[in-house]
């Protein structure tokens, strides 16, 4: 890769690792679910004006929309809310490449490589090592929903699947496109769990931070990263630019520390070890045992 092209690859990498404290910011002001509806909305609005909507079937824009979009990020942002720190989050969240492994062998058919199962099992590992640390600054049910977000977002993987039968696709003006599909269920689930009281205070008391937050999920995390990758993946082989995205918990750790001084145990850092090693495994361990071979 060039080194402008590996700049940009890092640049996604920190906006996508910073995503994680903007929002615990964000949570902290505003419902996670009413957080999620404008989120989207304002990615939607005003990029839908310009950008024109790939020829695709709607069910893929309802598929993706309901599942990366609304299923990961309700799950997520209530999970931050009820005190998942937001540095394990960035972590635990990577196992969608497991759910995505799950997913794909269930209804593609796919079967596992002997490197993806080996790869499975460490992750599951750290997965499980992580889990067991629960209690105090980290509750069950904020890890159980981290969990469920990564599934959600394995299962948004599957469904994008059905892209690559359309031929090349403008991913940027697809996310767009789809960022209309969830907030309507937002605002519905945000009225029926969240309450209107919430919603009218959220709003009332609406202020920088809320607004800094909203604009850095919608514009930066999710456009500018989302345009950017599907810059970097229209450029080169997806193997030369998957790995990066494994830098994105060393940002999630990082910032989750500095800005809110989130401690780690010996348990999350030997979880995590296991869990990054897993996805290493299943990306790289087709071509070293290829190579070996």
């Amino acid at each position: 890769m060039k080194p402008v092209d590996v700049a940009l690859a890092l640049v996604v990498v920190l906006v996508w690792g910073l995503n994680f404290v903007v929002i615990k910011a964000g949570v902290g002001e505003v419902p996670p679910l009413l957080l999620g509806a404008l989120r989207f909305l304002a990615a939607a609005l005003p990029a839908v004006l310009f950008l024109q909507p790939p020829k695709l079937p709607l069910r893929l824009y309802v598929g993706y929309g309901l599942t990366i979009a609304l299923g990961q990020f309700a799950f997520l942002f209530t999970a931050i809310h009820i005190g998942m720190p937001s540095g394990l989050a960035s972590l635990v969240l990577q196992s969608q490449a497991l759910f995505t492994m799950l997913f794909a062998a269930v209804w593609l058919g796919e079967r596992w490589r002997p490197e993806q199962l080996a790869g499975l099992l460490l992750a599951a590992l750290g997965l499980v090592a992580i889990g067991s640390t629960h209690g105090g600054s980290m509750p069950l049910a904020g890890f159980v929903m981290t969990l469920a977000a990564a599934a959600s977002w394995g299962l948004g993987n599957v469904v994008g699947r059905g892209l690559s039968r359309h031929g090349p696709v403008n991913m940027l003006a697809f996310m767009v496109w789809a960022s209309l599909v969830p907030p309507v269920p937002f605002l519905a689930l945000s009225l029926a769990i969240e309450g209107p009281q919430a919603i009218v205070a959220a709003i009332e008391g609406f202020g920088w931070l809320a607004g800094g937050a909203v604009l850095y999920l919608a514009w930066a995390a999710t456009l500018l990263g989302y345009g950017l990758w599907s810059h970097l993946l229209a450029r080169y082989p997806a193997n030369q630019v998957a790995p990066f995205p494994l830098l994105v918990p060393l940002v999630g750790l990082t910032a989750g520390w500095l800005v809110y001084d989130e401690a780690l145990q010996r348990a999350h850092f030997a979880g995590g070890a296991l869990l990054m090693l897993g996805l290493a495994v299943n990306l790289f361990g087709h071509r070293l045992r290829r190579r070996a071979g």
